[in-house]
């Protein structure tokens, strides 16, 4: 037989066919990726799965965590966590469904897709808005130092400047509707609470890595 992962068996082929085809014809048909980007993603998934035994039918969510922090270089644990809420409900591993969601918001090039992703991520735990208290907890871990008043004072500085600089209506506030408004004019603010996706290398790495050709950097 032909073999669509040379680094497996015949038999691990006709499994991998077998258990994913029908959501290779999903995700090819909902998502930005190729068919080929699809059933390379799956295929990097399934060997994560099948390092969990014989009989194990997903990935583990502590593989996520360890992708996280070597491949896509993101090291807030809280954060991770809230990113991990807002693509599966499963305390333990993680589906299929959630890997390919994952994967295609963090190679999106689409900008409004980030911000609503980003935007969610910040607000899993609060009301569905950032208040003061909300952004203060996020940007405690953004200052350090042995100086507790001087590391307080720098807090409550840049607690002060984001809301001057997100809170349009000065209602205390940031809606998403105002997120939206100050990102679109100026991108590099999207994750001005932490980071969220891997930056433009680490993408490029993840789209070699999977054979995304789609994501391939262009050449000049």
């Amino acid at each position: 037989m032909n073999r669509i992962d040379t680094t497996m068996d015949d038999m691990a082929n006709t499994k991998f066919l077998t258990l994913y085809s029908s959501l290779i014809k999903q995700f090819t048909a909902t998502t930005e990726f190729t068919n080929t980007e699809v059933v390379c993603l799956l295929i990097i998934y399934y060997k994560f799965v099948q390092i969990n035994g014989p009989t194990a039918k997903q990935m583990k969510k502590k593989q996520m965590y360890n992708l996280f922090l070597v491949l896509f270089r993101i090291y807030d644990m809280s954060i991770i966590e809230r990113i991990l809420l807002n693509i599966t409900a499963d305390v333990s591993y993680i589906g299929p469904e959630a890997w390919m969601k994952l994967f295609s918001v963090f190679l999106s090039k689409n900008l409004e897709e980030r911000m609503q992703f980003a935007y969610k991520v910040y607000t899993t735990s609060s009301s569905g808005t950032l208040n003061r208290e909300t952004v203060g907890m996020a940007i405690n871990n953004f200052f350090v130092g042995e100086d507790d008043d001087e590391v307080k004072e720098l807090q409550a500085d840049m607690c002060e400047f984001i809301f001057n600089k997100f809170d349009l209506d000065k209602d205390g506030t940031i809606s998403y509707e105002e997120y939206y408004e100050v990102v679109s004019n100026q991108p590099g603010l999207l994750e001005f609470l932490g980071q969220v996706f891997p930056d433009v290398s680490d993408r490029t790495i993840i789209a070699y890595c999977g054979n995304i050709g789609t994501f391939f950097p262009g050449e000049d």
